[in-house]
């Protein structure tokens, strides 16, 4: 499988007319589309398509002419299916595609007034707003028979549903959405309304990947690629040390949730930096690790960086007034690659600038949510939210750090403007010390790697894989971190691979079903 990178619009449609201009052509990658389509339909909604039959919506542009073909796939296979066309097609290629399938449509025609299966061929990634007349006519006869017991299948996108923002007012829910050649802004961001989406090849070739800041997918392949094996012979300190600084009191929860996600990542040792009164409290509940207290000096925040391989700061730290000044002399006093997280951010409010004259020359992680980033940062919540695609790479820069922004979807950033995007996960992860669990994975990574935005985005990914492991049946009660972090090993343990040659990515539908 091929890197799948995460496209707006006009980046989609870039790549279309790049593959057309190298002589690909354009009726071929609608044939793939369709086909491919076709053959995930049949893989998730098979049984229900030849028991029910299928009923297709076709619109007038392409995304119509994709369903066109879809409609002959099916018909070919003997699956009963019966065509509403919303608008005649208005391309060559759509138009194509209806002659194509017309002589086989007509050998399993049928009313199918309930049909099992009903596919949304109205609008494509290149559509605007909410759906208008007739075709949102169809989007609620869609929504309707979904609504029925039917199974929704959405060509490209859900009608209606914007690539790039994923706003979809008058959308249709889809069950399964098949898009093609490349994952969408939109659907990382409307995941409910996606249901399952698979990315299917449609012929793209090397016009699929262009160097136009559209960023990468973390998945399985790449975590294999980027994360190093641990030789046989590996000891302790080969397998790195990492101190994490937080615990303060009353919350000496979240360092040991952090330090179990590390020891479950393959670190070799870790260090536990704490208020003093919790030394023993959490020596007892892992004994594997050791522990400090914060330091109280320089000299002792120096050595921390003589015993590390990496430093995360700030699970559990707490906002008192020690906070900051107990960052600032651990910054200033290591060199090593670090992790900041939580109160870590918080101490430094809209000052990234300080922040970036702390961290040096060093490899540095931030992994806030978006208040927290939105704090560091100097910016509105709702903006960070919305705009999560833009904002990170700015803050990256600014702070002289990677910058993995949690949610749906994670964006990580580095200060160069390199992106990458996790999708895994689950709403498992909404609870508190998730966070933890993740920066632990994190500074784990970047000891072994030492390369800020890989590391953060290996870590997203199986902290993510973890949560959907935890919970395969789409499960949200009843799941806790303990679920998570006895997921972990099997998350590592992923291997990269495809239901079929021509799927390029697949991401489970989340939420409760």
């Amino acid at each position: 499988m091929r890197p799948v990178q995460v496209v707006t619009a006009e980046q989609a449609a870039e790549r279309d007319a790049r593959a057309i201009a190298a002589g690909v052509p354009s009726r071929a990658l609608m044939h793939a589309a369709g086909q491919h389509a076709t053959a995930e339909l049949m893989r998730h909604a098979g049984e229900r398509a030849r028991a029910a039959g299928v009923v297709i919506y076709a619109g007038g542009g392409n995304n119509g002419g994709d369903a066109w073909v879809v409609a002959g796939e099916l018909a070919s296979q003997g699956v009963p299916v019966r065509v509403v066309e919303v608008e005649a097609p208005r391309t060559d290629d759509a138009r194509a595609a209806k002659a194509a399938a017309a002589d086989r449509l007509q050998a399993v025609a049928a009313p199918l007034s309930a049909p099992g299966v009903v596919v949304d061929g109205l609008l494509g990634t290149g559509a605007r707003g909410a759906p208008r007349g007739e075709v949102a006519a169809a989007c609620e006869m869609i929504g309707a028979a979904r609504r029925g017991g039917a199974f929704v299948v959405a060509l490209d996108v859900p009608s209606g549903l914007d690539a790039a923002t994923g706003a979809h007012e008058g959308a249709p829910r889809a069950d399964l959405t098949v898009t093609f050649g490349t994952m969408k802004r939109g659907h990382l961001l409307a995941r409910d309304w996606c249901g399952n989406i698979v990315v299917v090849d449609i012929g793209l070739g090397a016009h699929a990947e262009l160097n136009d800041g559209a960023p990468r997918l973390a998945d399985a392949a790449f975590v294999r690629e980027f994360v190093p094996r641990i030789a046989a012979d590996a000891h302790k300190g080969a397998r790195k040390k990492v101190a994490i600084v937080g615990g303060a009191r009353g919350m000496a929860g979240a360092v040991l949730l952090a330090a179990r996600a590390a020891l479950r990542s393959g670190v070799g040792l870790v260090k536990l930096v704490v208020d003093p009164e919790n030394i023993d409290l959490v020596q007892r509940a892992l004994p594997e690790a050791v522990a400090a207290a914060w330091p109280a000096n320089d000299s002792e925040a120096a050595a921390l960086d003589a015993w590390a391989d990496a430093v995360l700061i700030g699970p559990g730290l707490g906002r008192g007034d020690g906070a900051r000044p107990l960052v600032e002399r651990v910054l200033r006093q290591t060199t090593v690659p670090v992790v900041l997280d939580a109160d870590a951010l918080n101490a430094f409010g809209g000052e990234p600038a300080t922040v970036k004259s702390l961290i040096g020359a060093r490899a540095a992680l931030l992994t806030p949510h978006p208040l927290e980033f939105a704090r560091l940062a100097g910016a509105d919540a709702a903006v960070v939210n919305a705009q999560r695609f833009e904002v990170a790479a700015p803050l990256a820069a600014a702070a002289g750090a990677a910058v993995l922004l949690k949610g749906v979807p994670t964006v990580i950033a580095a200060p160069d403007g390199r992106r990458m995007v996790s999708a895994s996960g689950t709403p498992v992860l909404g609870q508190g010390g998730s966070g933890d669990l993740l920066a632990g994975i994190a500074v784990t990574l970047l000891a072994q790697c030492g390369d800020a935005l890989h590391a953060g985005a290996a870590a997203a990914w199986i902290h993510g894989r973890a949560a959907e492991l935890a919970a395969p049946d789409g499960a949200v009660r009843g799941v806790t971190l303990d679920d998570v972090l006895d997921a972990l090993r099997a998350a590592w343990l992923s291997e990269p691979g495809a239901p079929a040659p021509y799927v390029l990515a697949e991401l489970a539908a989340v939420g409760e079903r």
